[in-house]
This record gives C-alpha cells, sequence and structure tokens, in this order.
C-alpha cells in the first residue's frame, strides 16, 4: 500500500485537509498502515486531484489563511476498492529495541534494562490507544484490524515480561566492541 491509497481510505471516510490527513496516519487510526510525511502526502493529493479521484474546495475562516479540504470522488471510491484487490506486501516492522537486544552482551546491564523498561512502557501505551479506538463505533472490519493488533500487541508485552530476565543476564557478557578506527 502507498501514500495514494491511504490518503483514498482516510477520504473514503469523511473529508479533511493535508493537515488532518497526515494527524490520521501518524497519531490515529491510520497511523498502522503506512509511513506518511507531508513530503508525501501533499504531492499524493495534488496528483489524486489531478487524475479526479478527489475534489479539493478551499475554506476561509476570518483571520486565518484559507484551508484546502480534499473530498474522494466515486472515480475514488473504486480505485481505493480497485487498488484493495491487490494482494498486500509483507509488513514492515523496524525496532530499536531489537537492534539493542542484538548486542545486549557488549553493553551495561542499566543500558539493557533501560531499553527493555522503555519498551514494556511504549507497549503498554499502544495498547491503551488500540484499548481507546476499540470503543469508539467503527466498521466490523476497522473492530478486526484493531483487535488484531491488540493480540500482537499483548504478545509482545507477555513475551518480553516473560523473558526479560534471560536478556538481562544476557547484558555485560562481553566487552564492549572497540572504538571506529578513525
Amino acid at each position: 500500500m502507498n501514500v495514494t491509497t491511504l490518503c483514498l481510505a482516510i477520504l473514503f471516510q469523511e473529508e479533511a485537509t493535508g493537515y488532518e490527513i497526515k494527524k490520521m496516519s501518524t497519531e490515529g487510526k491510520y497511523s498502522y498502515f503506512v509511513d506518511a510525511s507531508f513530503g508525501s502526502i501533499y504531492p499524493a493529493l495534488a496528483r489524486l486531484e489531478r487524475d479526479g479521484l478527489v475534489t479539493c474546495r478551499e475554506e476561509s475562516h476570518p483571520g486565518k489563511p484559507a484551508r484546502k479540504v480534499y473530498a474522494i470522488t466515486e472515480a475514488g471510491r473504486a480505485r481505493l476498492l480497485e487498488s484493495l484487490f491487490e494482494a498486500p506486501g509483507p509488513d514492515v516492522y523496524r525496532s530499536e529495541f531489537l537492534l539493542i537486544c542484538m548486542y545486549a552482551p557488549m553493553l551495561p546491564k542499566e543500558v539493557v534494562r533501560g531499553a527493555i523498561e522503555k519498551r514494556l512502557a511504549q507497549l503498554s501505551a499502544e495498547i491503551d490507544k488500540l484499548t481507546q479506538l476499540s470503543m469508539q463505533e467503527m466498521s466490523p472490519g476497522a473492530r478486526w484490524a484493531i483487535h488484531y493488533g491488540l493480540t500482537c500487541m499483548r504478545n509482545s508485552l507477555d513475551y518480553l515480561r516473560a523473558h526479560r530476565a534471560q536478556l538481562e543476564s544476557l547484558a555485560g557478557e562481553h566487552e564492549a566492541l572497540p572504538a571506529a578506527a578513525e
């Protein structure tokens, strides 16, 4: 899935400004699908408008600059559904925490413990966020997706809690890597 499809998915549900799309794609319920930045959202919206898949209108408010509000067209709705027929690519998972885990034997115990505590807090915060989202009115498909995410996050949290001592015991087993030669 790309940013264009993400924009169509958000606009399928409601009209939005580019800023609102960015917020929904980084902090809202769409933050779990595609990494989207202002630098990718606005060009995607311009292409969608040029291709007749969204419309754009300006709203003026006294004392504020006009804002562009985007809405999906019927052709945009059809394109979104068409794009969802394509087989999804693999999920992308990146974790700074796992890099620390990989090098735990070369790190002091307090560094490893600190990384574990931070990851536990992050997982708990994500679970809380998804739990709050699950209480909102939503489609059955969205509810299923949120419960899938909650299950993944809870399993990660449970695994880390159950195996943290094993990771902590690895810390400090080996000397740190020497500094790179200049």
